[in-house]
C-alpha cells in the first residue's frame, strides 16, 4: 500500500532575510491598532460566470412513445395493411361489410382507433360496440349483427380468429440463434440437444441435460444433474435447482425458483433444526409459471406439477404437494405441504389450501378461500374456513343484513323492557286491589 504522505506544520521561509525580518518585528514596539474607518475597504471580488452549455436531450426522451399500431407513429413504407377479404381468408370467417375495409392494426373496444379492428366476444363489453372507434368487429354467431352497422368478421371461435390477426400485424419475437453466449458458463459433461440457446451469463452446471430447441435466457441457472425437456423457454434470472425435472414445451417467466428447500424444521429443546429436503421437482410437460412463483423440491420424492397445468405470477407450491393435469393456479395463491390437487383444479387468487388437504377433479376455489377440509370433485367451495358457495352465499347476504337484524333486535328489546313495564304495573295495581277488599 503506498505511504500517505507526511505535511509539516513548519511554514516555508520566502528568502534567506524572512526569518532575520521576523525576528526584528518579534522584538520592536508593538504597532498601534487602527480604526476600522481608517482600514482600507475590501476590493470586491470578481463574479465568476459559468458559461452555459445547452442542455442535450437524451435520445429516450426524443421518441415518439405512441402505439406501434398507432398509423401516426410509423413510416408510411413500414405500415401493416390488410383488406378485411384478406383477413377473412386468413381466419377462414364468414364476412359482412365492405370486404376493402383496409385493416392497420388490432385493439380492444375501448381504445380502438379508426384502421383497428376489435374482438366483440365478451358479452361483458358488448355495450362498448356502440361507442368504439374501430373500423371492423371479429364477433362469434351468436352476435347480434343489428346491434352496429360496422363491417364484421363472423368466425366460430372469435378469439382464436382473433389471434391469428395479431399474429398478422404483431409478429412474435424471431426465435434466439443457437448457440453458446461466450460469457455463458457450461460444464463440460453438460448435455445439450441440437438447437439450444443459452444466452450470456447463464450457469449450466456438471450433468444438467438440455432438451433440443429450448432457450435459455440471461442469467439463468441449472443445477447439477438438473434435465430440462425440448422446446422450453425459461425467461432471465431462472433457477432450476439440482436434480429438477422439466418436462417438454416448458414456460417459465423471470424469477421463477424450481427446486428450492421446502420449509422443513423440527423443534428440539426450543431450538428449530431444519430438516434436510433431499427429494426433487418434476414438472410436466405443456406447463407454463408465471413470474416469481416457486416449487419446493419434496422432502423424499418428488412435488409434481402435472401437464398443461398454468401458474401465474407470486404463487407458491410446498414440498411434496401433487398438482394434477390442466390445473389453474391463480396469482397469490398458495399451496401448503403435501396437499394433493386433482385434475382440472382450479385456484383462484389469494387463496390458500392447508397442509395434506385433498382437492377432488374439477374442483373450484374461489378468491381468498381458506381450505381446511378436503373438497368433493366439482365442488366449489369459498370463504374462511372454506365451506361450498351456497352456503357461504347464503352466509354473505345475512352478513349484509346484519345492521338490520341488529336495528330490529333494539326495537323488540325496547318493545319487551315497556310490555315487561306495564305488566308489573298491571301486578302492582292488581295486588292494592286484593288488599282493599
Amino acid at each position: 500500500m503506498t505511504p500517505r504522505a507526511s505535511f509539516s506544520t513548519t511554514p516555508r521561509s520566502t528568502s534567506p532575510t524572512s526569518s532575520s525580518s521576523a525576528s526584528t518585528r518579534s522584538t520592536s514596539a508593538p504597532r498601534p491598532k487602527r480604526s476600522a474607518s481608517s482600514l482600507p475597504s475590501p476590493r470586491p471580488r470578481p463574479r465568476r460566470t459559468r458559461a452555459r452549455t445547452q442542455r442535450r436531450t437524451p435520445p429516450s426522451s426524443q421518441r415518439d412513445f405512441r402505439s406501434l399500431k398507432d398509423p401516426g407513429s410509423l413510416p408510411q413504407e413500414s405500415r401493416l395493411t390488410a383488406t378485411l377479404a384478406q383477413l377473412a381468408e386468413l381466419t377462414g370467417a364468414a364476412l359482412r361489410g365492405d370486404p376493402a375495409t383496409e385493416i392497420s392494426g388490432v385493439a380492444g373496444l375501448h381504445n380502438a382507433r379508426p384502421g383497428d379492428i376489435a374482438l366483440a366476444a365478451d358479452p361483458r363489453y358488448l355495450s362498448r360496440v356502440a361507442k368504439t372507434a374501430a373500423s371492423a368487429l371479429v364477433v362469434g354467431k351468436t352476435f347480434d349483427v343489428a346491434t352496429t352497422p360496422l363491417p364484421l368478421l363472423i368466425a366460430d371461435d372469435p378469439t382464436r380468429a382473433f389471434e391469428a390477426i395479431a399474429d398478422r400485424f404483431c409478429p412474435r419475437a424471431e426465435e434466439p440463434t443457437p448457440g453458446i453466449h461466450p460469457t455463458a458458463v457450461v460444464a463440460p459433461d453438460a448435455e445439450l440437444g441440437p438447437g439450444v440457446a443459452i444466452q450470456a451469463h447463464c450457469v449450466v452446471e456438471s450433468g444438467a441435460a438440455i432438451g433440443a430447441g429450448t432457450v435459455l435466457r440471461p442469467l439463468v441457472f441449472v443445477g447439477r444433474g438438473a434435465r430440462i425437456g425440448a422446446k422450453c423457454l425459461l425467461h432471465p434470472h431462472v433457477a432450476v435447482l439440482d436434480r429438477c425435472i422439466v418436462g417438454d414445451r416448458v414456460i417459465l417467466h423471470s424469477g421463477v425458483v424450481i427446486g428450492a428447500d421446502g420449509y422443513g424444521y423440527e423443534t428440539r429443546d426450543g431450538v428449530h433444526h431444519k430438516i434436510p429436503q433431499r427429494g426433487i421437482v418434476e414438472i410436466g410437460s405443456d406447463v407454463e409459471i408465471g413470474a416469481n412463483s416457486t416449487v419446493d423440491r419434496a422432502r423424499y420424492g418428488r412435488t409434481i406439477v402435472g401437464p398443461g397445468t398454468k401458474i401465474d405470477n407470486l404463487v407458491m407450491v410446498a414440498h411434496n404437494v401433487v398438482i394434477g393435469d390442466h390445473c389453474l393456479l391463480v396469482g397469490q395463491c398458495g399451496l401448503a405441504g403435501s396437499a394433493v390437487l386433482g385434475r382440472y383444479v382450479t385456484v383462484a387468487a389469494q387463496a390458500g389450501i392447508a397442509g395434506h388437504i385433498e382437492i377432488g377433479d374439477r374442483a373450484v376455489v374461489g378468491a381468498t378461500a381458506a381450505v381446511m377440509r378436503p373438497v368433493a370433485p366439482g365442488q366449489t367451495v369459498l370463504g374462511s374456513p372454506a365451506q361450498d358457495i351456497e352456503k357461504e352465499r347464503l352466509c354473505l347476504v345475512l352478513h349484509q343484513k346484519l345492521p338490520d337484524f341488529a336495528q330490529r333486535l333494539r326495537e323488540l328489546t325496547m318493545t319487551v323492557e315497556q310490555l315487561s313495564e306495564k305488566v308489573k304495573r298491571l301486578e302492582a295495581a292488581t295486588e292494592d286491589d286484593r288488599e282493599r277488599r
